[in-house]
């Protein structure tokens, strides 16, 4: 470490980063069990000190922690709509399948939230992050209407871009 301060600044993050994820486990899954959580706050701590040294994770500060604890249950919201919508597809074979690949630019400028864009897209149901090309995304969608569903593939990132700009830049 250096005596510009950096390191403990790193340091800091880390513990606050591997808390957090430690906390969000222990609300997530219910955990009780002392030792399960010790591990998890280990494993934790561990991964985001290698994160955060590499500068891979932005520091975190209160308004992006906001941010964060606001992306889960928009996260959540969007995967019981799309849910429902793939549902009503099964269910009702009449309701056309426009199957495609779309190529969407995000404003994200980081890699790691590039990344958390490309990940949230596919674990929404109906859709699947086929490729990320610097700025640009290929997503492949159930439902691509319009002309080539650019201004709706727009529409759905900018919704997660809101959060994750905050978050990760």
């Amino acid at each position: 470490m250096s005596g510009n301060g950096k390191g403990s600044g790193r340091a800091g993050a880390a513990i606050v980063s591997g808390l957090m994820f430690t906390l969000i486990y222990v609300f997530w899954t219910g955990a009780t069990d002392l030792y399960d959580i010790s591990i998890f706050a280990i494993l934790a701590l561990g991964t985001c000190a290698i994160f955060v040294r590499g500068g891979i994770f932005p520091r975190p500060g209160l308004k992006r922690i906001a941010y964060a604890a606001a992306y889960i249950p928009y996260m959540v919201v969007e995967i019981v709509k799309a849910n429902l919508d793939v549902a009503s597809r099964v269910i009702k074979p009449t309701i056309p399948l426009n199957p495609g690949i779309v190529a969407v630019d995000t404003k994200l400028s980081t890699p790691i939230g590039r990344t958390v864009l490309a990940n949230s897209i596919t674990l929404t149901p109906g859709t699947l992050s086929v490729e990320i090309k610097g700025n640009r995304l290929y997503i492949h969608w159930i439902d691509v209407q319009g002309r080539g569903g650019e201004e709706e593939a727009k529409i759905i990132v900018a919704g997660f871009e809101k959060y994750l700009e905050v978050i990760f830049g």
